[in-house]
């Protein structure tokens, strides 16, 4: 992968709960699905004087299944390898099977990483239930970008 490295000061811990509010402003400014956001399942990145700079969680589902969700990095620290950082220890934490949801455009992105697009026959039923709401909203609201379940076995 040819991402920078992420500068050397920053750091990854798991989360407290001193840091759930934190967690929901950063997804919140990311735009990102703002449930299932349990401050136990987060890992944070933090900068040298330890803010948290960004965060990302690995979900599980009732069938038994693991999402990789949250991936979220503020603005000034973007495009330094901090989201890397993030997934490559929250793969290393999990490493059997783990799903994803993404706008279409990032299929690339996590292609890196593994993952697959999973086609529509493939997916559990959570991730078929939530493509077909998925794509009434974005028929509704005439949105041109999909959305895509992606898996990494």
């Amino acid at each position: 992968m040819d991402s920078p490295n992420p500068p050397e000061k920053t750091s990854l811990r798991p989360a407290t709960q001193a840091d759930a509010s934190t967690i929901r402003q950063i997804i919140h400014e990311a735009g990102i699905n703002p449930m299932a956001l349990d401050w136990h399942r987060f890992t944070l990145a933090t900068d040298p004087a330890g803010r948290v700079i960004g965060c990302g969680q690995v979900k599980p589902h009732r069938d038994g299944t693991f999402e990789l969700a949250s991936i979220a990095v503020v603005p000034e620290w973007r495009g330094k390898g901090i989201a890397r950082q993030i997934i490559e220890h929250l793969i290393e934490q999990h490493p059997g099977k783990l799903y994803l949801t993404c706008q279409s455009p990032l299929g690339p992105l996590y292609e890196k990483f593994g993952f697959q697009a999973v086609q529509p026959g493939e997916m559990t039923p959570y991730f078929k239930r939530l493509s077909r709401i998925v794509r009434l909203v974005t028929k509704l609201f005439h949105m041109h970008e999909s959305m895509l379940v992606m898996r990494r076995n």
